[in-house]
């Protein structure tokens, strides 16, 4: 079977990126919708936005007030009207043209989520952060712990899921711990069948931009543990 694609793009303060990676995921045949949510940016990027003319694909939402990038993925998931969906990064750390690869497992009616995992080697990653990838790890340690799986990148911006599954994903984080709580709920239904690739990281450092720091880690430990229980 072919699958086109919905994007979910939350972005916040990416003045500098958002417009190169929007063009960078509209020149992908499969991408028939691109949500794109500002999370009520203050540096201009919501008035780049605004003032830009985009293609047809193109939805774009505004927030009145900022919520975090939960809230924002939220809003898109809402919003998804195409076979699969993805989240998408408003900055350059990730190559949408690894969408294609992705995409084939569901295509191929083999799987109902594909993570892009930047740790399972094979693609292009950036070397830097040494801490960063030591939390990476430990929170991806636990996460095949809690929930008897083996995923090497829990954290990873690149999920890709079926319309189906979005539906049924009920997502209350509104900041980063979206992250480990879409990987809890996703690895808490049994019936899914989910699958890794490898993808390229290209990653920021903070001097260019880069968001998330070690503190984030303590919200995605405890929605690890607070979603194994409940929802």
């Amino acid at each position: 079977m072919s699958a086109t694609l919905s994007v979910v793009m939350p972005v916040y303060n990416e003045k500098n990126t958002v417009l190169k990676i929007i063009d960078k995921v509209l020149k992908l045949d499969i991408v028939k919708e691109l949500i794109v949510v500002d999370d009520s940016s203050s540096d201009g990027t919501r008035e780049l936005l605004k003032s830009t003319k985009f293609d047809g694909r193109v939805i774009l939402f505004f927030h009145d007030k900022n919520m975090g990038k939960g809230a924002a993925i939220r809003t898109g998931f809402k919003n998804v009207s195409q076979d699969v969906a993805v989240i998408q990064d408003a900055d350059l750390e990730y190559d949408p043209n690894e969408f294609n690869d992705m995409i084939k497992p569901i295509a191929d009616g083999m799987a109902d989520v594909v993570y892009g995992s930047r740790l399972s080697g094979g693609k292009p990653q950036r070397v830097h952060l040494f801490w960063h990838r030591v939390g990476n790890d430990f929170l991806t340690f636990l996460t095949n712990v809690l929930y008897n799986t083996t995923l090497s990148d829990m954290e990873t911006c690149y999920k890709m899921l079926k319309k189906e599954v979005v539906a049924k994903i009920n997502i209350r984080s509104n900041d980063f711990s979206v992250e480990p709580e879409l990987t809890a709920k996703i690895l808490k239904n049994k019936n899914l069948r989910i699958y890794e690739m490898p993808i390229s990281y290209y990653g920021r450092n903070y001097a260019e931009g880069k968001k998330i720091n070690w503190t984030h880690g303590f919200g995605a430990l405890w929605a690890l543990l607070k979603y194994r229980f409940v929802d």
